[in-house]
C-alpha cells in the first residue's frame, strides 16, 4: 500500500490536525457559529528571498468548491512579498475550520516549489531549464511538484503524468542504466536514435565509462548531424572544475565541425553553479534545488469575527486588499475598501479577487502555460 491522503480524506476534512477537528466539536457542542474572515500570509520567506510567486491556488479552490464560503485570492503566479495577505476565505467557521491544515499545505509547498523554480530562472536567463527533481519526493506528489516548477519558470518536466497534467512532451534524454547495461556509450545512444520515436531529440549522456571529451567526440562522430546534444552529469567525486570540463569538451567539439552540437549540465546544481556554467552551458536539468525547495511558511490567521476586526497579538486586524499602482509598481496593504489613486498619478489595481462565491469557482482557472508566461514576464524585468 502507499502510505498517501485518499483525495476524499482530504475534501471531508480528515487530513487536519487533531485541534481543528475538537475545534469544531465544541463549536457545535456550544452553539456557536461565527462568521469569520481569515487571511493567508507570510511574515518572512526563506533566507535571501526577497518575494515569493503563488502556487497551489488551483487546488485550493477545488478543496473548498462546493463549501458555503467566499474567497479572495492573487492569481496564482502572482508575485507576492512578506505580509501581503495572498488569499483571504469567508464564511462561517464552522464550514472551513477543518481545512486550514490542508489548504496551508496545498499552498505553502506549491508555492515554495514555483519561487525556487523562478530564481533557477533568473538565474538560467534565456538558457532552458528542465524540471528533473521528481524522484526526490513521493511520487504521489510528483504533478504538484513539476507543475509548480512549469508555472514558475521551468520550460519543461521528466516524468510522464506531469507532462500529460500540463498539456506537454516530457522531456529527458537517457540513464547511466541503459549505457551501463548496454556496455558502451555510443552503442547506447545508437540504440536510442534506432529505437526511439524520431521527433525526440538525441542527448546524449557521455560521463558514464571514461573522460567526457574523448566520449562526446566519439558520440559527436558517430550519430553526425543526428545529434541534438550532450549531457554532462559528472558525479562530485570525477568532477573537479565542472567549467572547465564543458570548456574543453566545448573546444574539442567545434574543433571538429559539431558547433551546432548543445551541451547540457546536470547533477546538483543550484542557482550559483547555474550562473557559473551559462557562458558554456545551453540547457540545465535541475532536480532537488527545485522539488525540495524550501516552502514559503504561510500561515492563516483569524482578523474579522462577525464584522467586527480582531486579531491575536502581532498580526493586522481587520479585512484588507493589496494593491499595485499600474503605472509606477507601488504595492501597498489597505483596510478592505479604501481605494485612492497612487502618490505617482497611477491608478491601484486590487491584487486580490474574487475566487469562490458561496462555494462556487467564479474566476477563470488559467491554464499552466498561461500562468507560466505573466510569471516568466514578470521576473524578466528586473524590477523585483
Amino acid at each position: 500500500m502507499f502510505h498517501i491522503s485518499d483525495p476524499k480524506d482530504i475534501k471531508d476534512g480528515r487530513v487536519t490536525d487533531v485541534y481543528f477537528a475538537r475545534t469544531l466539536d465544541i463549536l457545535k457542542a456550544k452553539g456557536v457559529d461565527k462568521r469569520v474572515r481569515a487571511e493567508f500570509f507570510a511574515k518572512k520567506l526563506p533566507a535571501g528571498y526577497g518575494w515569493g510567486v503563488l502556487a497551489g491556488v488551483e487546488e485550493a479552490a477545488s478543496l473548498m468548491e462546493g463549501k458555503k464560503v467566499n474567497i479572495r485570492c492573487m492569481d496564482e503566479g502572482e508575485v507576492f512579498f512578506p505580509w501581503e495577505p495572498v488569499m483571504e476565505i469567508e464564511g462561517s467557521y464552522q464550514e472551513f475550520c477543518v481545512f486550514e491544515t490542508a489548504l496551508l499545505g496545498l499552498l505553502c509547498q506549491a508555492t515554495g516549489v514555483a519561487t525556487k523554480s523562478a530564481r533557477i530562472r533568473i538565474a538560467a536567463g534565456a538558457k532552458m531549464v528542465v524540471s528533473f527533481g521528481a524522484r526526490r519526493m513521493h511520487p504521489v506528489l510528483a504533478p504538484m511538484i513539476e507543475r509548480a516548477a512549469f508555472i514558475g519558470g521551468c520550460d519543461g518536466v521528466a516524468v510522464i503524468v506531469s507532462a500529460e497534467l500540463l498539456e506537454l512532451d516530457p522531456m529527458g534524454t537517457m540513464p547511466h542504466a541503459l549505457i551501463l547495461v548496454l556496455g558502451d556509450t555510443v552503442e547506447a545512444i545508437k540504440a536510442f536514435d534506432e529505437v526511439v520515436d524520431q521527433k525526440v531529440r538525441r542527448v546524449a549522456l557521455v560521463d558514464t565509462f571514461n573522460d567526457e571529451k574523448f566520449e562526446s567526440i566519439r558520440v559527436a562522430e558517430a550519430m553526425g548531424g543526428r545529434l541534438y546534444g550532450l549531457r554532462l552529469d559528472t558525479p562530485s567525486s570525477r568532477k573537479g572544475d565542472f567549467y572547465r570540463i564543458f570548456e574543453e569538451v566545448r573546444w574539442e567539439l567545434d574543433l571538429r565541425g559539431f558547433k551546432e552540437v548543445k551541451l547540457f549540465a546536470s547533477g546538483g546544481l543550484d542557482e550559483e553553479e547555474i550562473l557559473r556554467l551559462k557562458p558554456v552551458v545551453d540547457a540545465f536539468g535541475v532536480g532537488t534545488c527545485i522539488s525540495n525547495a524550501p516552502v514559503v511558511d504561510f500561515s492563516m490567521d483569524i482578523m474579522e469575527i462577525d464584522g467586527k476586526p480582531v486579531a491575536k497579538r502581532g498580526k493586522w486586524s481587520g479585512a484588507k486588499i493589496v494593491l499595485k499602482c499600474v503605472s509606477c509598481g507601488k504595492r501597498e496593504i489597505r483596510p478592505l475598501g479604501e481605494i485612492t489613486r497612487c502618490d505617482c498619478g497611477g491608478a491601484f489595481e486590487s491584487l486580490l479577487k474574487p475566487l469562490i462565491s458561496e462555494g462556487r469557482i467564479i474566476s477563470d482557472l488559467p491554464k499552466p502555460d498561461a500562468i507560466r508566461a505573466k510569471v516568466v514576464e514578470r521576473i524578466a524585468g528586473g524590477s523585483l
